[in-house]
């Protein structure tokens, strides 16, 4: 089968298994370029460890501290000739990665929500790992089945209290254009803390805790995003952020709760704007990140997926280094993104661009090849015209 890009919106229907284990390599190559993290993670569950955020903790847990990894994750898995997921086919280029270099990497594909899914998680640990050092959350999903109430919850990106109109872009066609976005109801505000809050995650680290898997001096984390205020509206103030704050909060009780068993820490890291498929899917974020990738990158400041969570683990989680907390307790990595320097020019692009000088003003075609890459196109050394094997296996 000879595979190309097909992009619908703000997702591209199609995945590349050559590109994506090409790209999964690019990032293990950037880890191991880093050296060694010391004190890392001995054992570690990514929760969401398919792609983006999750997916390069996963491979800096593994390949920058030799963690022997358990990934949970919901792909579609190739059937029948149609192509799996990208995040299927990250995972089968990890699993062979991990493999080769002798570490232990087991998966396992399902409703990460689901009791059925944590408990399969907990035998797999239980017979293979014993207490995990390090817990990961990083899911992303449009809804959640209450795993108590066998409700189904529906998440939204949209403003609180009243419409929001800013710029926007269609990152397929580098269209600017104005969008209004009517505000969230009560209903859709609920639902949305439901899917995208941190009850789940409390709930795991309470399965996890109650059967003895919690190892002493455990570290669990999960990513947020702040950004600045010209995205505030539709995220920070929104019902993202609404999640968000949700999200903190639970950060909060498992911290207690890990620090009166004596277990160790729980926290929040707020990590960088970056071109990846949840991020795709919120208007007037995709515009901001072309401006600020052009404006990062003239500096020398640009950070990647990979990058950013290869400096957290290395300089704050392990390594000798410790966390940066900010006045709300959260981790930093946004750091560079949030530079007064950087904001003040975002600022002064922001209102001038329009669909003909967003190329020069803005890095439109590295979000474009970035946002590809996220599907395994547009990677060097990579023959996009051979036929490819699409029923790949993960556990190949």
């Amino acid at each position: 089968m000879i595979i190309k890009p097909k992009v619908r919106g703000f997702v591209c229907v199609t995945a590349h298994p050559a590109g994506c284990a090409a790209h999964v390599q690019e990032q293990i190559d950037y880890v191991k370029s880093k050296g060694a993290i010391a004190d890392g993670p001995k054992t570690a569950l990514i929760l969401g460890a398919s792609t983006g955020y999750g997916l390069a903790s996963r491979i800096t847990a593994a390949f920058g501290s030799g963690a022997r990894t358990l990934g949970v994750f919901f792909e579609r898995p190739p059937e029948d000739g149609r192509l799996a997921t990208a995040g299927w086919y990250n995972s089968v280029a990890f699993h062979r990665a991990a493999k080769q270099a002798g570490l232990y990497a087991r998966s396992i594909n399902g409703d990460a929500f689901s009791d059925a899914i944590k408990q399969q998680a907990i035998e797999a640990i239980k017979a293979d790992l014993g207490p995990i050092d390090l817990i990961v959350y990083s899911l992303a999903s449009p809804r959640r089945t209450h795993p108590k109430t066998g409700t189904v919850h529906k998440s939204v990106l949209k403003p609180i209290g009243q419409s929001y109109t800013n710029k926007t872009v269609d990152t397929d066609k580098g269209v600017v254009s104005e969008i209004t976005i009517e505000p969230a109801t009560d209903e859709e505000i609920t639902d949305t803390v439901a899917v995208m809050g941190g009850e789940d995650w409390e709930m795991w680290i309470e399965a996890l805790d109650d059967a003895g898997l919690v190892a002493p001096g455990a570290t669990t984390v999960a990513y947020d995003y702040i950004g600045p205020e010209v995205t505030w509206p539709v995220y920070h103030h929104g019902t993202i952020g609404r999640a968000k704050n949700s999200l903190r909060e639970s950060a909060k009780r498992l911290d207690a709760r890990l620090k009166i068993n004596g277990y160790g820490r729980a926290f929040i890291s707020v990590n960088k704007a970056l071109v990846t498929q949840a991020s795709s899917a919120i208007p007037v974020v995709p515009l901001y990140i072309a401006i600020l990738y052009k404006i990062m990158k003239e500096k020398g400041v640009h950070e990647g997926t990979i990058e950013q969570i290869q400096r957290l683990f290395a300089t704050q989680l392990y390594n000798g280094g410790s966390i940066d907390f900010d006045s709300e307790g959260r981790a930093r990595i946004d750091d560079l993104e949030m530079r007064t320097d950087v904001q003040k020019a975002v600022k002064e692009i922001w209102p001038q661009v329009t669909t003909e000088n967003i190329a020069t003003l803005t890095d439109i075609a590295g979000y474009q090849t970035e946002f590809l890459k996220l599907f395994g196109f547009g990677l060097p050394g990579i023959d996009y015209d051979a036929a490819q094997e699409p029923n790949l296996p993960l556990d190949a």
